[in-house]
Parts: structure tokens; sequence; C-alpha cells
């Protein structure tokens, strides 16, 4: 698969002194995103990636930024998002994850695997951008929407909220 927004680094060109790169997704490869990843639309997508060699791999720490309208999960009306991101990934050889699991800490940055000679600035934008949507985003109006449909709050369903409003009934015929 051809990511839609490639932005290769060839590892040659990665040396332990730092090298800034600034890269945008260009409409073509925006529409080809906002359709991977479910979007109505992504006005912009931009990053600033600082990239260094360093012992355990390749780092690139740098900020994500995007103009995305998604669709509310509710009334499936249009929501403009707007994502700001800050990111630290370690790029990896793929044949050094093979087998293994990696857990990350809180503290630790996040590993992308890459093949042949390049790292995919482009991708990790991407990708970066696509883990900061909301999977359930709502429109100002959702709440009441869900509530003229009779569907409950959380706090309201379940067993707590039967208990709820037994508590509540109790109470009122004690008065």
């Amino acid at each position: 698969m051809t990511p839609e927004f490639a932005r290769p680094l060839r590892l040659d060109a990665i040396g332990e002194r730092e090298q800034t790169i600034a890269i945008a997704a260009a409409a073509a490869e925006r529409a080809a995103l906002a359709k991977r990843f479910g979007l109505i639309a992504i006005a912009t997508l931009t990053a600033d990636f600082t990239v260094r060699r360093e012992a355990a791999g390749i780092m690139a720490r740098g900020h994500v930024a995007a103009a995305v309208t998604q669709t509310c999960a509710v009334t499936e009306a249009s929501l403009p998002t707007t994502i700001e991101d800050d990111v630290a990934i370690r790029f990896l050889p793929a044949d050094s994850a093979a087998g293994e699991e990696i857990e990350l800490g809180e503290t630790e940055c996040d590993t992308m695997f890459y093949e042949g000679g390049a790292i995919d600035l482009g991708e990790a934008a991407a990708e970066t951008m696509a883990l900061a949507l909301d999977p359930y985003p709502r429109a100002p109006d959702a709440e009441a929407v869900l509530r003229a449909a009779g569907v409950l709050r959380e706090e309201e369903a379940g067993p707590f909220g039967a208990l709820a409003g037994l508590k509540a009934k109790l109470g009122k015929s004690a008065d």
C-alpha cells in the first residue's frame, strides 16, 4: 500500500545532528486521507519535525497541526475540528519488531517501523492526526437529540441508574 501522504526521508540523509523538516499535504493528498479516515474533509495538514539518528533508531520530534471536518456520531452534522499535537516517534527497522511486543510507558515515545532505506514522515503525520481525532464526535445539540429519542444518559442507565430511580420513587412515596 502506498501512503496517500508520502514524505520519505532517506536514512543515509539522517545524521546525529538534528535537521528540521516541514511538510504539508496537498489538496489531493488531504482528500485521499479524508476518505481513508472517514472524515468529511481535511482543510489543512502540516507537520514540523526535528529528526536525528540515535543509538536506538531514528528519532523524530515535532508538531502536527490539522483542520478537519468530522461527522457528529449522533446527528450526522458537520463538525469542524482543529488538531494540534506534539509528537515524539522512534523509527525502527521492521525486522526489529518480529515476534516482539513493545510496551510504552507514559514518558516514552511512539514507535513506527520502516522497511527499506527511508522513513515516512508524511505517514507519521497522518497517523498522528488520526489518533488525535475524537472517535465519537458530538455536536452541541447531540445530548438534546438523544434525550428526545429516549436514550438515557450513562448515569441513568444500568444497575446504578435503576437504583437511583428506585431511590427517587421511594423518596416520593415516603412524602
